[in-house]
């Protein structure tokens, strides 16, 4: 076959594929060649340029972070979204709320158990979720808190309001639970738990396909602090421990290493061990501040997906101990 000869073959067959949309089977029926044949012949039309394949560059930086965090962290997948740091606390929260939309839309499944924790950023994700609720698919799931209330707060960032704002999104069952995220005491707590209604929601935590938390800021600015939940004597203790940040309430050091102790008595909260064996184990979370609170979470395998903003995302990349 003349070079000529042969570039016109590639060229026809690389459109019947790529601009024509014909499979490899359809094409090599109507030319009469195997199918190897053809993956052969469009593997060779790259190779001599004639398809040339280009990536959209506005998206390629974002995309090389996710490539670089998903391979760093053994994680399924990350989401970096675009930020600034002109950017207000809403813009930036709103933004996290968008991507997890994106990103539930398209895994949930029928039969899905879907649990959440609390907090300003998956506030701002359950608010985004019933503001496209035309988008969203009803779908049978349903949807249960993994982590007790946040005491004195918004109501809006209470674990059962975005339980109720996700699940009228998709038209699912919703679970409630109606303590406290840390009791003052172990023995409150142990009560608590053997209520017939808060059992039923508790069992659900071994059966969670998807968990969506936020992670938890050093302990000098934790949100139990400011609700009121923590003392000075176990603000020493965390700090003695060093630890770092928390998911739903439990605490953990830069190396991931679970903090276990009469805090964690008194805690009605999903265990993090139980989070590192679920299928989707979705942290929403961005901030400089947060970046050793995210990379404890990462190394402690407590997430498998991460949804964070450009900023937060090279902070992580180049963060050194």
């Amino acid at each position: 076959m003349s070079k000529d000869n042969e570039s016109r073959i590639l060229t026809k067959v690389a459109r019947m594929y790529y601009i024509d949309e014909m499979n490899q089977s359809q094409i090599a029926k109507k030319l009469g060649v195997h199918r190897t044949t053809i993956s052969r012949m469009l593997k060779k039309a790259r190779e001599e340029e004639i398809v040339k394949i280009e990536i959209d560059n506005d998206y390629n930086e974002y995309i090389e972070l996710e490539r670089k965090l998903e391979e760093n962290f053994n994680l399924k997948e990350v989401c970096v979204v675009p930020s600034s740091s002109k950017q207000t606390e809403e813009v930036k929260k709103r933004n996290l709320g968008l991507a997890g939309v994106d990103l539930l839309k398209r895994i949930i499944k029928d039969g899905n158990i879907m649990g959440f924790a609390w907090g300003t950023t998956l506030a701002a994700l359950a608010e985004e979720l019933l503001a496209h609720k035309e988008e969203c698919k009803s779908a049978d799931l349903t949807i249960i808190p993994l982590v007790g209330g946040p005491g004195d707060m918004n109501n809006k960032y209470d674990v059962n309001t975005i339980i109720s704002k996700v699940a009228t999104t998709f038209n699912a069952t919703e679970r409630h639970l109606y303590v406290p995220a840390i009791t003052s005491e172990k023995s409150t707590k142990e009560a608590l738990i053997k209520d017939a209604n808060i059992r039923e929601v508790l069992e659900f935590w071994d059966k969670v396909d998807i968990a969506v938390v936020g992670i938890g800021t050093p302990i000098k600015s934790s949100n139990m602090i400011w609700t009121g939940y923590f003392g000075n004597e176990d603000i020493e203790y965390l700090t003695e421990k060093n630890a770092v940040g928390d998911i739903c309430s439990r605490y953990y050091d830069i190396d991931g290493n679970i903090i276990d102790s009469y805090i964690s008595d008194r805690t009605i909260a999903i265990e993090l061990e139980k989070l590192q064996d679920i299928n989707y184990s979705i942290a929403v979370a961005e901030s400089v501040d947060k970046v050793p609170s995210i990379l404890g979470a990462l190394r402690g395998g407590f997430i498998n997906v991460l949804i964070t903003n450009e900023i937060t995302a090279r902070k992580l990349i180049n963060y050194k101990l």
